[in-house]
C-alpha cells in the first residue's frame, strides 16, 4: 500500500473510531481497494489483518448464505454516487464459527472533484450489545436507539409509537413469570402481523413495545392501536388460555429536522405517560411543529436538552419573595427555573419540564438548580439571616439512590446552612414508593432541611402525603386564592387546608396573592406567609439583590 493512501486511511479511521462507541470501525480507499479494520474486528471476525485489499470479497464469504443475495443486490450501486448511505443487518460468521447478527453502516465520501474516494463506517455486533430481545424475538431498546439515531441523522420523517401492557404484574402474580413471557412472545407475534410492513417493531423495557414508521400517518398509528386493543380484548389466546390485555400508548410525529435520538425518546416517553396518567390509555400523539403545539415543540426540546449537556447553558433562575403574613417582611424566596436563547427567547419551565423530567439528564439539571440557588441565596443571608430559599424538586430526582448524598454534598460545596433550605415537592411524587419518600425526607429533616408540599389540594394524594411525610410547610395552590373574596367554596377550602396543616404542625403559605384585598382576606385564616405578584413577580438574581438586599 502506498504510504500516502495509508496516511489518509488512518486519518479517517481515527476520526470514525472516536464516534464508534463500542462498534467495529472500517475505512476503504475506493480506488486502491485497501481497507483499514479495527483490531477488535480482526480478532472477533478472524480477519487476515488490519489492512486488507479486496476486503469486501473476503467479508462476503463470511455472510450467512441466506443473507448474501440481498447484501450483494444492495451493495452493487453503493459507490456510484457521493453520499450514498449503507445500512444493512445480516448474519456473519465470527472467529468461533457462530453466525451473529450485525448492523453495518457506512457512507461514501468524495474528493474535491466530486469523485467517490472513501467508504467508511461501523459494524455493530447486535448479539454482544443485546440489540435483540430473546423473549419477544424482536430488536431491543438498544436496537431502537441505534435505528433512531440512523433515521434522525438522515433527517427522515417518522411516526413513532410506544405502547405498553397495563397491569402486567397482576398477570405474573396469577400465572407466573414463565406464562408472562409466553404472553409477551405471542403478543409480539400478533403486533408484527397487525403492523405488516408499516415499520420496525422493538421490545423496550418491561412490557413496552415501540414501532418506527417511515411512511405512515398519525391516523395509521391510531388504527393500528385500535386493532391491537380489539384483538387483545376479544381474540388473544396463549397456550389455550384467553388473555385480556389493556394498554397505554403514546406517539410522536417527527418532521424532517435535526434532533437527537435521545430527545425523540424523551418526547416519546412523555407522550406514553400522558396517555397513562391523563388520557386513560387513549393514544396520545405529540406533534413536532411549533405551530401545532408550541408547548411541546420537539425541535425546541432538543435545543434545551442539548443545553443541559453543555453545562446548563442558557438556564437561569428567577426568585419570587415570600413574606411574613403579619409583618410583610421578607422571609425567603422561591427559585424558579427559566431558559433562554437567541432563537426562542425566554422559555418558562411549563413548556419543557414535563418532557425533560423523564430524561436521564434531568437530575444533572436538578443539581445545577440547587447549586445555583444556594450560591445566590448566600448573598441574601447577610441582610436576612433567617432567609429560606425554596427549591423545587422533580420526582425523577428523588428516584436516584444517591439523591440525599447529592444534596448534602452541594450544601457542603456551597457552605450553605441546611436550615435555610426548603425543598418543594408536588403531588406528582405520589408515583414514588411512600416508604422511599419517608426515608429521604426523614434523612433531610435530620440535617435541618425543610420540606414544603406545593400545590396542596389540587390532587387526590395531597392529604396522604401530608399525613405520611415530615412536611414543614403546606403551600395552598393559587387556584384556591384567585377568587377567595367571593367564592365561599374556596374560602372553606383555604380554611380547611390551613387548619389541617396546623394540626400536623406544618406552617401554611398562600400562593397567587395579587391584590391587597386578597391579602387582607387571607389574614382571616391561619396562614404564616404569602407569595404572589402583589409583592413581586419572579425576577433575576441581580434585580432581586437590587430590590431587597442592596436597597
Amino acid at each position: 500500500m502506498e504510504e500516502g493512501i495509508k496516511v489518509r486511511i488512518d486519518s479517517l479511521y481515527h476520526a470514525l473510531s472516536i464516534l464508534a462507541n463500542g462498534a467495529y470501525t472500517y475505512v476503504t480507499h475506493i480506488e486502491s481497494n485497501w481497507t483499514r479494520w479495527s483490531k477488535e474486528a480482526v480478532d472477533y471476525f478472524d480477519l487476515p489483518d488490519e489492512y486488507m485489499q479486496d476486503a469486501l470479497t473476503y467479508w462476503m464469504k463470511k455472510i450467512h448464505p441466506e443473507d448474501l443475495p440481498g447484501f450483494k443486490e444492495r451493495a452493487r450501486n453503493l459507490f456510484e454516487d457521493a453520499g450514498n448511505y449503507h445500512n444493512e443487518q445480516y448474519r456473519i460468521k465470527n472467529k468461533g464459527g457462530k453466525y451473529v447478527v450485525c448492523t453495518c453502516r457506512g457512507v461514501v465520501l468524495c474528493d474535491e472533484h466530486g469523485k467517490p474516494s472513501f467508504f467508511g463506517g461501523i459494524v455493530r455486533n447486535n448479539d454482544a450489545l443485546s440489540y435483540f430481545d430473546d423473549v419477544s424475538n424482536t430488536r431491543s431498546l438498544y436496537g431502537f436507539m441505534d435505528d433512531l439515531r440512523s433515521s434522525t441523522w438522515k433527517g427522515e420523517k417518522l411516526q413513532v409509537m410506544m405502547l405498553g401492557i397495563a397491569d402486567f404484574s397482576h398477570l405474573n402474580e396469577i400465572y407466573g413469570y414463565t406464562f408472562g413471557n409466553r404472553v409477551l412472545q405471542e403478543f409480539s407475534k400478533m403486533i408484527k402481523v397487525e403492523a405488516c410492513e408499516m415499520g420496525e417493531w422493538y421490545r423496550m423495557d418491561g412490557t413496552k413495545f415501540a414501532i418506527v414508521c417511515k411512511d405512515a400517518t398519525s391516523e395509521d398509528l391510531k388504527n393500528l392501536y385500535k386493532r391491537i386493543q380489539y384483538n387483545c380484548i376479544h381474540d388473544f389466546f396463549v397456550d389455550g388460555h384467553q388473555v385480556v390485555l389493556s394498554f397505554v400508548a403514546g406517539a410522536i410525529n417527527l418532521d424532517k429536522f435535526d434532533v437527537s435520538a435521545e430527545t425523540v425518546y424523551s418526547c416519546l416517553r412523555f407522550a406514553y405517560y400522558e396517555s397513562k396518567t391523563n388520557h386513560m390509555g387513549e393514544l396520545y400523539v405529540l406533534k413536532s411543529s411549533v405551530s401545532e403545539d408550541k408547548r411541546f415543540a420537539i425541535e425546541r426540546i432538543n435545543v434545551i436538552r442539548n443545553s443541559i449537556v453543555n453545562e446548563c447553558e442558557g438556564f437561569f433562575l428567577c426568585y419570587q419573595p415570600i413574606v411574613d403574613a403579619d409583618t410583610e417582611m421578607i422571609t425567603g424566596a422561591e427559585s424558579l427555573l427559566r431558559w433562554k436563547n437567541s432563537e426562542y427567547g425566554i422559555v418558562p419551565p411549563i413548556e419543557f419540564v414535563d418532557v425533560l423530567e423523564r430524561d436521564n439528564l434531568f437530575p444533572e439539571l436538578g443539581k445545577w438548580i440547587l447549586r445555583t440557588a444556594l450560591t445566590d441565596a448566600k448573598k441574601f443571608l447577610g441582610r436576612y439571616p433567617g432567609f429560606v430559599v425554596n427549591v423545587n424538586l422533580s420526582y425523577t430526582q428523588l428516584e436516584k439512590k444517591d439523591f440525599v448524598e447529592d444534596v448534602l454534598a452541594i450544601l457542603k460545596e456551597t457552605n450553605y446552612p441546611p436550615q435555610n433550605l426548603c425543598l418543594e415537592i408536588t403531588e406528582r411524587c405520589r408515583m414514588l414508593d411512600m416508604a422511599l419518600l419517608k426515608d429521604i425526607f426523614t434523612a433531610l429533616r435530620e440535617h435541618g432541611i425543610k420540606i414544603a408540599l406545593d400545590d396542596f389540594g389540587t390532587g387526590f394524594s395531597s392529604l396522604g402525603l401530608l399525613r405520611e411525610l415530615p412536611v414543614s410547610t403546606v403551600k395552598i395552590d393559587r387556584s384556591f386564592v384567585m377568587n377567595i373574596e367571593k367564592d365561599f367554596s374556596d374560602q372553606n377550602t383555604v380554611r380547611f387546608i390551613s387548619e389541617l396543616a396546623n394540626s400536623f404542625s406544618s406552617s401554611v403559605t398562600a400562593e397567587g396573592v395579587e391584590t391587597s384585598e386578597m391579602r387582607d382576606f387571607l389574614l382571616r385564616f391561619k396562614i404564616k406567609s404569602l407569595q404572589g405578584y402583589y409583592y413581586s413577580k419572579p425576577i433575576p438574581v441581580k434585580e432581586f439583590l437590587d430590590k431587597y438586599v442592596n436597597a
